[in-house]
């Protein structure tokens, strides 16, 4: 189980296995990244950066945050597959906001128990 200072839960990443990307889809939100990040994926996928600045990333003000697109009523992260199993097409490259979740100062009083089923009271 993982702790982090100041948080009154801990997180369990054994449980990403079954959760079906639960943090990656939902409500629509903003997966902020910054240059270093996004070389990273370009590099990890072999993309050709002007592409992959079109289809994965959009702009907000004067920040970038990885795409998202519509699914039913909700949205999803670009990068989340879900056949034959739920799972991120660029985890061991994805961005440090993707990393700390669910230790978010957001969350810091209220843990994410509905979204997240890695959530564990700690021992």
């Amino acid at each position: 189980m993982m702790l982090k200072s100041g948080f009154d839960f801990g997180f369990d990443p054994g449980a990403c296995a079954d959760c079906g990307g639960r943090c990656c889809r939902g409500d629509s939100g903003y997966i902020w990244v910054n240059q270093r990040e996004i070389q990273s994926i370009i590099r990890f996928l072999g993309a050709n950066p002007i592409d992959f600045m079109e289809a994965c990333i959009r702009r907000v003000d004067n920040r970038l945050s990885i795409g998202e697109r519509q699914v039913g009523t909700g949205f999803q992260c670009v990068f989340l597959e879900m056949t034959p199993k739920a799972r991120c097409r660029i985890y061991p490259v994805r961005p440090m906001q993707c990393r700390t979740f669910p230790f978010w100062d957001r969350y810091r009083n209220c843990p994410p128990k509905d979204e997240c089923p890695g959530i564990r009271e700690p021992a």
